[in-house]
């Protein structure tokens, strides 16, 4: 059985995200993620919208994936490597030679990241919105539901 581990915040899932693991998980039988823990990202000087647990939860609902782990320091991953007897470590390709030291106790790539997609962009976005739009935007959603709710009353009788 051929073990493949990663690692990531994995903050705002999206589609770049189920991209990469279902790319992992191509490169192996098992798919073991590491998350970054929210001490951990402090640490980083990060933020999560998400808390650790919620993360966890939505990243082992994923196909995909097989386990998930917390990942607390830089520092653990030889260990885990080790630890859950991963053939090959696997990021994104931001992340280029930075951890070419673990691959003399495993294989090491490097995959390309969907383009025009990142949870930090997505971030950057959402902070644009104005209150004045985040209101029209609510008051498009109660009529969009008013007319539905009109719509299933005819077709109701």
């Amino acid at each position: 059985m051929k073990t493949v581990i990663t690692y990531g915040t994995f903050d705002l899932f999206h589609v770049g995200h189920v991209r990469i693991l279902k790319r992992l998980r191509a490169l192996g039988d098992r798919l073991i993620v590491g998350i970054s823990s929210d001490e951990f990202n402090a640490i980083k000087g990060k933020k999560s919208f998400f808390s650790y647990a919620e993360r966890a939860e939505i990243v082992s609902s994923c196909q995909y994936v097989d386990e998930v782990f917390p990942e607390h320091n830089w520092e653990q991953k030889r260990a885990d490597i080790l630890k859950y007897q991963a053939d090959i470590f696997g990021m994104g390709h931001d992340w280029q030679g930075k951890f070419d030291d673990l691959s003399d106790i495993c294989q090491v790539v490097y995959l390309e990241r969907t383009e025009d997609i990142s949870t930090t962009e997505i971030k950057r976005s959402l902070s644009l919105i104005t209150p004045e739009q985040l209101h029209e935007l609510e008051h498009s959603v109660h009529s969009m539901v008013e007319v539905m709710n009109v719509i299933l009353k005819s077709t109701n009788r």
